[in-house]
């Protein structure tokens, strides 16, 4: 028996040396995790490195840019859907007018924001050719006015409301007028001679009636608000409601981000007002019980 527990013993392997294969694996398992750590993160900044020297040199040359304040060329010739020779400031008059760069054969962005558009002016109380006037124009002079007719029948029948047809107008144009509006925009676009294509950036602007741009909104998606408040600020207040008027107290045009946003020291003012305006609420109360009891003690 003592030679059995003696053969036993010489077979099972001592608990220390059961713990160093084991502790030899972790050490291998760990190195191994840190070196593929390292390597794809050296694997992502090698794709990261390659994808900013691949970027297509055509989209330095596109942005858009503010020119707040500017007066727009209005004698800038285009056609109309119908193919009427027609001139930019035919849509200047008495109301503030929404600009919206595109080019009807766009094959995504374009798309994104006329249904940007259409989809905010869709929750707007404003009529597009009541309240403002909405002037799509494409920055490719080879369309036509029945690709800009097409277009126009496509975003109407989205946008359901009677007498915009009258308002949201579709032009075409020469190279020379393209060019001539989107450099007073300080709109940037490049073709793509290889795909026939335009890089170019995405956004809206709004002009007062008389042709001065005064607020730009960038992306495919636009604040109903925000707009509401430009239209309203760039009418001269002769659009909106005495919310909007309260409204455009309270905020303020931001053209680095396109919103509308509270400022701090209007807001530091309006609190003071109400401030003054709830001390002085109460002392008057007070000033009214202290005379009502004087007349009740003297009865």
């Amino acid at each position: 028996m003592n030679r059995a527990l003696q053969h036993r013993e010489a077979t099972v392997p001592d608990a220390r040396d059961r713990q160093r294969p084991v502790t030899a694996r972790r050490i291998v398992t760990r190195v191994s995790l840190a070196a593929l750590v390292t390597l794809t993160a050296l694997t992502a900044a090698v794709r990261h490195g390659a994808a900013q020297d691949s970027r297509p040199a055509i989209l330095d040359s596109v942005g858009f840019d503010q020119h707040i304040g500017r007066a727009l060329p209005l004698d800038i010739p285009f056609r109309d859907a119908s193919g009427a020779p027609v001139q930019l400031g035919d849509y200047f008059v008495d109301k503030p007018v929404l600009l919206v760069p595109a080019y009807y054969e766009c094959p995504m962005l374009c798309g994104l924001v006329l249904n940007g558009v259409v989809s905010t002016l869709r929750t707007l109380a404003f009529d597009v050719g009541r309240e403002f006037t909405v002037v799509t124009f494409s920055i490719s002079p080879s369309e036509t006015p029945h690709q800009a007719a097409a277009k126009k029948a496509e975003f109407l029948s989205k946008y359901r409301r009677q007498g915009s047809e009258n308002g949201w107008h579709f032009l075409t144009g020469s190279a020379a007028s393209i060019r001539q509006l989107t450099d007073a925009i300080g709109f940037r676009y490049e073709r793509d001679d290889a795909t026939g294509q335009y890089a170019h950036a995405s956004g809206i602007v709004v002009a007062t009636p008389d042709g001065r741009l005064s607020h730009y909104f960038y992306g495919v998606e636009y604040p109903p608000r925000d707009l509401r408040l430009a239209l309203v600020e760039a009418s001269d207040s002769r659009l909106g409601s005495p919310v909007d008027q309260l409204l455009l107290f309270c905020f303020q045009y931001d053209p680095t981000t396109g919103r509308y946003s509270r400022p701090a020291m209007r807001a530091m003012r309006l609190g003071g007002a109400a401030t003054v305006m709830g001390l002085g609420a109460f002392v008057m109360i007070m000033l009214r019980r202290e005379r009502s009891g004087k007349r009740t003690r003297r009865m």
